[in-house]
């Protein structure tokens, strides 16, 4: 059986409502705030929703902002298993269902950038526009520079069954802050948010949970692959990346997107959302806001159409 879902402490962003919602089989600690158009904000590790805390009030003031705990992190269930991109789209697109939402704009950072991509891929009518940051999309092509070297060695660590929980237990916190200064660029981020952070991925089963995205990632890439051979990403897409991963992602997207507009933050770490909020929203506020492109028809229907939105280098 799962283990029972933690109440995580920290400080909210003023206005957050937290609800516990039923989605695809596990119970999903959620974080709402605002009225307007749904924007659904999926966290990665080691974070939890209040990854977005400074992103949040920035945003509810013009939309319903959905931030939940991922499967598995967080006050969310410890769930045995659907750690795999296609599940976590699935429980995206079940959590937006109970929550009454028939649209959302969807936000993805790290491990919430697959699933984010694999949901606007396969409900683009639930899926007003898409925003994804700092990850790669499996073995899709375009990333080969950042992998010059391989992979970031924690991915092997954690891939391993059973040895990263093993090893780690009793020492969470040092990991965990090993993984927020190097993504703030020895910035470190808020302390209450850290203290949430640490509480979240503490003991043995958060742990494995948490490692379980990295173990479910061959399938998370098949599942990628296919999507990427058997259709386009229609729906209004824009890729940021800051260090490490800089314009990796965005080169992924770009023979797949039909409207992609790329930027990249300078000296900015890997966690965006907590070291340059304002700069994110910057970029969010305006995306969001912009009109959505109208579907033209094709003379040769095995022709990408044109991108309504050009192409944007910052």
């Amino acid at each position: 059986m799962p283990a029972e879902p933690r109440r995580i402490p920290g400080r909210h962003p003023s206005g957050v409502e937290i609800r516990r919602v039923t989605a695809n089989g596990v119970d999903l600690n959620v974080a709402l705030s605002g009225e307007g158009p749904a924007v659904l904000l999926l966290h990665g590790f080691p974070h939890t929703w209040q990854l977005w805390t400074h992103v949040m009030d920035g945003l509810a003031g013009q939309y319903r902002v959905i931030a939940p705990d991922l499967r598995g992190t967080g006050a969310s269930t410890h769930a045995m298993d659907g750690y795999d991109a296609g599940t976590l789209a699935a429980d995206a697109e079940a959590l937006l269902d109970a929550l009454g939402e028939s649209s959302a704009a969807v936000v993805g950072i790290d491990a919430g950038t697959p699933p984010a991509f694999l949901l606007a891929m396969r409900r683009p009518d639930l899926v007003r526009q898409l925003v994804v940051m700092e990850s790669l999309l499996g073995r899709l092509p375009g990333a080969e520079e950042f992998l010059t070297h391989g992979a970031p060695w924690w991915f092997g660590f954690h891939a391993v069954p059973g040895l990263a929980e093993t090893v780690l237990t009793g020492h969470e916190a040092q990991y965990v802050d090993w993984f927020l200064r190097t993504g703030s660029l020895g910035k470190g981020v808020d302390p209450a948010v850290r203290d949430a952070f640490v509480h979240a991925y503490t003991g043995a089963e958060a742990l494995r949970c948490a490692f379980s995205y990295y173990r479910a990632m061959p399938a998370s890439a098949e599942q990628i692959q296919e999507a990427a051979g058997t259709g386009r990403l229609t729906v209004p897409t824009m890729a940021i990346g800051a260090r490490p991963v800089g314009r990796a992602l965005e080169q992924q997207l770009r023979p797949l997107a039909d409207h992609l507009v790329g930027h990249t933050i300078d000296d900015c770490g890997h966690i965006i959302p907590l070291h340059r909020p304002e700069k994110l929203l910057s970029l969010l506020e305006p995306f969001l806001a912009s009109p959505l492109p109208t579907v033209t028809p094709r003379a040769d229907p095995g022709a990408p159409p044109s991108a309504l939105l050009p192409p944007s280098r910052t």
